[in-house]
């Protein structure tokens, strides 16, 4: 096998790769527990993404990942704002005093709101995938998992540079940079890499003629190393992410009063009566400084970031005598400061203690037209958050096969809210409303397990861990008591098993975890006439099993399987029916999760006289049928669906330049994304169709 091969796939499932003249590739080393590790010895299910796999598949966003990852989901009602779920655990709340379920962290810092998950996946050194309650490391709202970032590095050790284009259907345009400058006698690097992404809208409005889901995205990262000497180093980094887009295109596949909601069953053509925007701006400064002491490294984490986002689109998607138009304008301000004293190298145990604080300023403004209906109106939310936390976590080694881990954190979260409703109508919030009000939330989080090698390429483990999720303010209360009232902290308690293994020399890797998660206090939305509270409901169990099989077979053939199986019901969920009678949903599936997801991914590398590469991928993925509904009822359900990406390449000898053709969708599946039963009414909104392209890389 080739080195340009195995580096490919022992990035993606942590496997070592040996070339055929013998030549080892590096490790994938991952931060899962706030320090470096071999993936193979993290004691928990990580999926990780490597930077040849993000160039292969062409991804360029969470959502590729959400969507290629075992065990996630997302809610993509609009894509620009997606709430994840995790071992069906999720949250579609996006109001300024909610939080979601799953978090998703850019260089270890925290991306406090949906609308601020904005990045290129461009210069990416790893995208790893925790799953499962992080709350003793990673803190609050990691109940159901993390999605963590990690950008390349400027390199001390010379200079490097490397520059991208594709052209594609739907007149994609994309372009992306990099060049890393080392100075002051290899002490210090300068690291820019930017991106600008377009392509035309995926759906046209026969309304309008304009084009519906069209995307403009620029992006650039400014980082800044500096290592004086050998116990000092200090990173910085700035980063600007802009994003330009017509609206989401939104579909009426049934309808009882089609002079109200016309038919549009089309997914490429839509009845919209205006193309709509989805608009953000974000931006963003980080500073690391690492000191190496006799009994520690000490590092301090600091980031702000702010973000602009605006929103406005036609809600029914279609041209008839009822109308509803709405949107988002939103302004965050997010600041993190954190503070760790880690083991040193020579420490037989290995710890990690830290104190950290988060403070998110979010002024919101919801937007609720109708015509020749129920109302409309203008909602102003403004949120403060102070977070405080300490925290501990410690592995030892008690003998050299057996490791005990434990650890531990208390959060303490402090909330204001002011909410107001401008009017003129109400529609889905109370109108007159006029409210404030102030919660705290504390919790204690931990997490205590074990593992033992059984032998030098196979461990198992056990690990029981506990998150929470910060209780909130509603976004849209039907009452002034609804608007002051908090919803409470909900609680995930995993117990989970794993077997970590490699076999043939470590030419197959082959992981196994199954789970039980304790769901208690659940937040959940509810709908209440038009309104849609979110409410402490009950309880659920989530069980399942997760594997990751990869093999080297040899001959330049590799093959990459991984598979969830995730059963998440609910026991207990008191709510009320369409005629507001109460009922339990107990025995009921949790939305928004397959029981299925399954991706298998093969690969096939050709070494050519020339020293060049041909190199060809496919992936294959299937996700069983989803309830986008807590009732299970028909007709809010997604029926199963299967996806199929491909990619050829050719590498030149030298690995300065590589070319590739690529597709993603070849079937041309479409599959509902997001949908929603009002007023007789079923709207529907669907993934992208095919998209194929070109891409040729320069590296230098």
């Amino acid at each position: 096998m080739s080195l340009f091969a195995g580096a490919a796939l022992s990035v993606l499932l942590g496997a070592p790769a040996v070339a055929q003249d013998g030549a080892t590739v590096e490790e994938i080393v991952v931060t899962a527990q706030r320090r470096s590790e071999r993936l193979q010895d993290v004691p928990v299910t990580v999926t990780a993404f490597g930077a040849t796999q993000i160039e292969e598949s062409h991804i360029v966003g969470v959502q590729d990942i959400i969507t290629r990852t075992p065990g996630l989901s997302f809610d993509a009602f609009p894509a620009s704002e997606p709430r994840l779920f995790i071992r069906g655990i999720g949250s579609s709340d996006r109001g300024s005093a909610g939080d979601p379920s799953a978090a998703v962290f850019l260089d270890e810092v925290y991306l406090g709101r949906p609308s601020a998950i904005a990045f290129d996946v461009f210069d990416i050194e790893r995208i790893e995938v925790l799953k499962g309650p992080q709350g003793t490391l990673y803190g609050r709202n990691v109940v159901g998992g993390a999605i963590n970032v990690i950008t390349k590095a400027p390199e001390l050790s010379g200079f490097a540079g490397a520059l991208e284009g594709t052209l594609g259907n739907y007149d994609r345009r994309e372009v992306a940079g990099m060049v890393n400058l080392p100075f002051a006698d290899g002490l210090a690097a300068f690291r820019l890499s930017g991106s600008v992404r377009k392509h035309d809208g995926y759906t046209k409005s026969l309304v309008t003629g304009g084009d519906l889901e069209a995307g403009d995205t620029r992006s650039a990262r400014a980082q800044l190393l500096v290592e004086p000497n050998d116990t000092l180093r200090l990173h910085l980094t700035a980063d600007v992410t802009t994003d330009r887009g017509s609206g989401p295109a939104n579909h009426v596949i049934f309808t009882t009063r089609p002079d109200r909601y016309p038919l549009s069953l089309d997914p490429k053509k839509s009845l919209a009566t205006i193309d709509g925007r989805q608009d953000r701006d974000t931006h963003g400064l980080r500073a690391e400084v690492s000191w190496s002491l006799p009994f520690g490294t000490l590092s301090y984490l600091g980031s702000h970031r702010e973000v602009d986002y605006e929103s406005y689109y036609d809600f029914d998607g279609s041209n008839g005598t009822r109308g509803i138009e709405g949107g988002d304008i939103e302004h965050s301000k997010l600041t993190s400061q954190e503070l760790r004293l880690l083991s040193p190298q020579e420490s037989r145990a290995s710890w990690v203690l830290g104190v950290y604080t988060y403070r998110a300023e979010t002024n919101r403004t919801v937007v609720n037209n109708t015509f020749n209906f129920a109302g409309r109106e203008r909602v102003v939310q403004d949120a403060k958050l102070e977070s405080y936390a300490v925290y501990g976590d410690i592995t030892y080694p008690v003998t050299e096969r057996l490791n005990l881990i434990a650890g531990v954190r208390y959060t303490k979260d402090d909330k204001d809210y002011h909410i107001v409703n401008l009017g003129p109508q109400g529609f889905q919030t109370v109108f007159p409303l006029n409210a404030r009000a102030s919660a705290s939330f504390d919790a204690v989080t931990w997490r205590l397990g074990a593992d033992y090698r059984i032998a030098p390429d196979h461990m198992i483990y056990g690990m029981i861990s506990r998150g929470f999720k910060s209780g909130g303010f509603q976004d849209a209360p039907s009452s002034f008591e609804a608007a002051v009232t908090p919803f409470n902290p909900e609680y995930a308690t995993q117990y989970e098993l794993g077997l970590k293994q490699q076999f043939f020399d470590r030419a197959l890797t082959w992981n196994n975890s199954i789970y039980l998660i304790d769901y208690t206090d659940l937040q959940t939305g509810q709908t209440v006439g038009l309104s849609k509270l979110t409410n402490n409901a009950g309880a659920a169990t989530v069980k399942g099993y997760e594997t990751s099989f990869f093999w080297r077979i040899g001959a330049g053939f590799d093959l990459g399987i991984n598979y969830a199986y995730t059963d998440a019901k609910f026991d207990d969920f008191q709510t009320v029916d369409d005629n507001n009678n109460p009922v339990n949903l107990a025995g009921k599936r949790l939305s928004r999760t397959p029981r299925n997801k399954l991706t298998v991914s093969p690969s096939y590398t050709l070494d050519l006289a020339n020293g060049g590469e041909l190199r060809a991928t496919a992936e294959y993925r299937y996700e069983s049928l989803i309830y986008d509904d807590n009732s299970n009822q028909p007709p809010e359900i997604r029926e199963p669906s299967e996806f199929v990406d491909a990619n050829a390449g050719y590498a030149s000898p030298d690995g300065s330049w590589t070319f590739s053709v690529w597709g993603k969708n070849l079937t041309d599946e479409r599959s509902r994304t997001f949908q929603v039963f009002f007023n007789a009414t079923h709207f529907v909104a669907y993934n992208p169709p095919r998209t194929y392209g070109a891409t040729l890389r320069w590296n230098f």
